[in-house]
């Protein structure tokens, strides 16, 4: 089987190319991550401390710990810091746009992971709308377009989030057979797992077999506890569908009874990479950068789970 590529839309293709990206000898890069608990976050951190050491930089690390307060000190202390260029990786916008505004008046250059805010010069991210079309066209099919879908929606002020459940919805109004449970599920940060567990745990007992058709997520981490939910319970008729890869999802796509549908792998490290090379550029004196740049993104099912491993060096 071929591997699904989601194709990416609006924006720059990402393409990593190491021969072409300027030195960042002697600069100082400020490395801002909403936190470092999660797959797409270690990774995405890791990949940009290697770019800026391996261009000649010097990486300023700090990490909020999934916490709003933390992320708005930090990027208080990125400001007095005052280092050539700012990475910031994810957060809420409404939470982190009036301090992502003081950096970028304080004439420091602001990039961002998954968060494109105005005041951002260039947002790194995947084609989170034809991600998102895609993963509910892939629960569309699998459905036959019929059933009931349990929806985890905790985080719809983060963008990325919103546009790929905007899409889910999107692809529902041709489906009218296939509805979301009200009310919605949220997911919470930390103890994701074992949250999403529970609840689903929980509403299993309430949702005898064949009223639940698909259980869908934004990212990966409640669909991950969603789905060893659904093993434990013996409820395997029902689909589980979300976004990054992460690798114990991935590895649950192994079971002949995975009660995983489909998962959509980012390529955070791709991602990561691609931002600061980004900045050198920039630093460089190449001022044309696209408002955002797309690195794609790999639907992945049990059929093609072994090939997206190997792309992204997960085996």
């Amino acid at each position: 089987m071929a591997l699904a590529v989601v194709s990416v839309g609006l924006g720059t293709l990402a393409h990593a190319d190491d021969n072409d990206v300027p030195s960042l000898a002697g600069k100082r890069i400020a490395i801002s991550m909403t936190g470092t608990s999660h797959y797409f976050d270690v990774k995405a951190f890791d990949a940009q401390v290697a770019e800026v050491r391996r261009l000649g930089g010097t990486p300023i690390t700090l990490d909020a710990g999934r916490n709003d307060k933390n992320l708005v000190t930090q990027l208080q202390t990125v400001v007095t810091q005052k280092p050539d260029a700012v990475i910031q990786t994810l957060g809420t916008l409404s939470v982190i746009d009036p301090w992502l505004k003081r950096i970028s008046k304080a004439g420091i250059p602001l990039f961002t992971i998954d968060a494109p805010s105005q005041y951002s010069l260039n947002n790194t991210t995947s084609d989170n709308v034809a991600t998102g079309k895609h993963l509910a066209d892939q629960l569309v099919a699998d459905s036959g377009a019929k059933g009931n879908i349990l929806v985890f929606n905790g985080f719809y002020g983060v963008p990325v989030c919103a546009i790929r459940y905007d899409q889910l919805k999107l692809a529902l109004k041709d489906h009218p057979e296939l509805k979301i449970i009200d009310p919605e599920l949220r997911d919470v940060i930390p103890n994701t797992v074992q949250d999403a567990y529970s609840q689903v745990s929980a509403l299993l007992n309430k949702y005898p077999k064949g009223s639940v058709t698909a259980i869908w997520s934004a990212w990966d981490i409640p669909q991950l506890g969603a789905s060893k939910a659904l093993v434990d319970a013996g409820r395997t008729e029902i689909k589980t569908y979300g976004v990054d890869g992460t690798p114990e999802v991935l590895e649950l796509l192994k079971r002949s009874d995975s009660p995983v549908g489909a998962v959509i792998a980012q390529q955070p490290a791709l991602i990561g990479k691609t931002a600061v090379q980004n900045v050198a550029r920039y630093l460089a004196g190449q001022h044309d950068l696209p408002r955002e740049t797309q690195v794609p993104t790999l639907l992945t099912t049990a059929a093609n789970l072994e090939q997206v491993q190997k792309l992204r060096g997960d085996q």
